[in-house]
């Protein structure tokens, strides 16, 4: 008899306990082995990557200072690049790396959205941080677009100056306008000041403050914003233009008073077929009774002039005066000034002497080559210009 707490086994036992009790632990344990090994070498490599990866964090990516509220000044020059930005990110210990800082804006495509600006940022902040709030550009701005419109007078750039916050006010603006004499240095507006008309104009200024959108520095002076356009003028009337109007007859300010009128009378398309009118008029010796030499005067723009506009005294007024008025009457497009060095080639041969709006709405307008048939399309179409003229108030 077996021993009580003793177990005997036989040949037989043994062969049962292998089958249905100690193998079983085997089968498992060839199950677990390997994910256990590959959780542990999970484990180890997590281990090693976090590690190198709080190195990189420390030596190149993380805030320079976790802990600091100190605001430091920080400024965007207008045209810096981003290599430039991101250096001086790291001089002033805003970055741990210029290097990593850059190339984190262009993978993010920040690159080219960074703003000219004054800002303050803190050694606390993080890459993204930083480079969200130098693209926001909500920092003190060092430059900000002026935009001159095609078609607009001296005046009404001031205007919109001053209600952009640009200038406080238009008076130093005007009269820098009105005079000319600071910008002698420029070549077309000495030519302007020695000519015996200069005291007839209204600004000489007029027609060379050339249309295009200028980054201006915030603190910019009236002059400095004067200059900046005038600038633009050699580009948007180059030396080719001046060559085309000494063959044509005419000096570089005769073609752009020309070109501000082309500018005032219709839309792009008619460019040309106006300034073929007006081409065939001063060959003709015709005045040229350009409404828009009237609205320059008087300020306000009728579409059926009374004759008291018409009569007004200035030598603006192409309905009194012949020939082209004493200067410009706004700043003329790119494509004004080449209608009025090229007119249309049909139109100069075929003679067309007149033009009238169409509907008002749609600045269409009719072209004539004899007075009869003006006199016509005008008794048309100049119901609509009444009824125009009167929904304004006019």
């Amino acid at each position: 008899m077996p021993r009580s707490g003793k177990h005997n086994y036989t040949y037989q036992s043994m062969r049962d306990k292998r089958a249905h009790g100690f193998y079983w632990y085997s089968v498992l344990w060839q199950i677990l082995r390997p994910i256990l090994i590959a959780l542990a070498s999970a484990l180890v490599v997590t281990g090693i990557c976090l590690g190198i990866w709080n190195r990189i964090d420390a030596a190149y990516l993380s805030p320079p200072d976790p802990e600091s509220r100190e605001e430091v000044p920080f400024a965007v020059e207008s045209g810096q690049s981003l290599t430039r930005v991101a250096r001086n990110l790291e001089a002033q210990g805003l970055v741990r790396s210029s290097t990593v800082f850059k190339y984190y804006c262009d993978f993010a495509g920040w690159g080219q959205k960074i703003q000219a600006g004054n800002y303050s940022l803190m050694p606390s902040m993080t890459m993204e941080q930083i480079a969200d709030q130098l693209t926001r550009g909500d920092g003190n701005p060092l430059v900000r677009n002026v935009t001159m419109i095609p078609g607009w007078s001296v005046e009404e750039l001031a205007a919109r100056l001053v209600r952009d916050g640009v200038l406080d006010n238009a008076d130093e603006f005007l009269a820098l306008c009105r005079t000319g004499t600071a910008f002698s240095d420029y070549y077309y507006i000495a030519d302007i000041l020695a000519s015996r008309r200069v005291s007839e104009r209204k600004y000489v200024l007029e027609g060379y403050l050339a249309a295009n959108t200028y980054e201006i520095y915030t603190n910019a002076t009236a002059e400095d914003i004067i200059r900046k356009l005038l600038s633009q003028t050699e580009r948007v009337f180059p030396a080719d233009d001046q060559d085309r109007a000494e063959e044509l007859g005419y000096s570089m300010d005769e073609m752009l008073t020309l070109a501000s009128m082309i500018e005032k009378e219709a839309k792009e398309h008619d460019f040309a077929k106006v300034s073929a009118v007006f081409h065939n008029r001063l060959k003709a010796k015709m005045k040229l009774e350009s409404d828009v030499t009237v609205h320059y005067v008087t300020g306000v723009r009728k579409m059926k002039l009374a004759s008291d506009d018409l009569s007004v005294s200035s030598p603006y007024n192409t309905y009194q005066n012949a020939g082209l008025p004493v200067g410009p009457i706004c700043s003329p497009s790119r494509a004004a000034i080449t209608a009025a060095l090229y007119p249309d080639e049909m139109y100069l041969a075929e003679n067309y002497l007149y033009f009238c709006a169409k509907d008002p709405e749609s600045g269409e307008l009719y072209f004539s080559r004899t007075l009869e048939e003006h006199e016509q399309a005008v008794s048309v179409y100049s119901p609509l210009w009444a009824a125009y003229d009167e929904a304004r108030g006019m």
